[in-house]
């Protein structure tokens, strides 16, 4: 049986080149996620977990499969140990000739350099950002909004309203908000 495999990292990337391309490799069936390749990928798990003795592994880019050199290695020895064939077709890698097993080895050493050099220069980003005064990430603190709220409802407490009332009459959909609006 013929497998394909497509992932994107992020929510708002185009599977696009990889439709297409698995689509013409003809797969009998294809698993699809979108979540990074570090992180657990359970279409993956799902894919490998159906892989038999003469099945192939039909990727659109080898860094599908993840970016880490001795990962991707340690799964294609899983495969010849298995008799699973692997194909890439943008490296134009087919672990069934001898070609391809080299290109396979390089470009999960490539792969994983293209990983390294990225969150170095995100990394050296963040850093220059910071040097400038500038940091990310979500705000310190209460907006204008939740501010009111928490007035609000620290006001109604006082009053002796019950969380419940509390919760309905300013909207709040849980206990756990209610509560921390009256610690802060």
């Amino acid at each position: 049986m013929i497998f394909g495999y497509k992932r994107v990292s992020k929510k708002d990337q185009n599977l696009d080149l990889q439709d297409d391309a698995l689509h013409n490799y003809k797969c009998d069936k294809v698993f699809f996620e979108k979540e990074s390749g570090v992180k657990v990928r359970k279409e993956w798990e799902s894919l490998y977990s159906k892989l038999r003795e003469g099945d192939t592994v039909v990727v659109w880019k080898i860094d599908r499969l993840g970016r880490n050199a001795l990962q991707l290695i340690k799964l294609m020895t899983e495969f010849k140990v298995r008799n699973i064939r692997f194909v890439s077709i943008s490296e134009d890698i087919d672990t069934d000739t001898p070609m391809g097993k080299i290109w396979f080895s390089l470009n999960a050493i490539l792969a994983e350099n293209e990983r390294c050099v990225q969150i170095e220069r995100t990394n050296a980003g963040l850093k220059a950002a910071k040097e400038r005064g500038r940091v990310g990430g979500r705000p310190k603190g209460l907006t204008p909004d939740a501010m009111l709220k928490m007035k609000a409802v620290k006001n109604l407490y006082a009053s002796k309203v019950s969380i419940a009332q509390i919760r309905k009459t300013l909207s709040i959909k849980s206990n756990s908000t209610v509560y921390k609006y009256l610690k802060y």
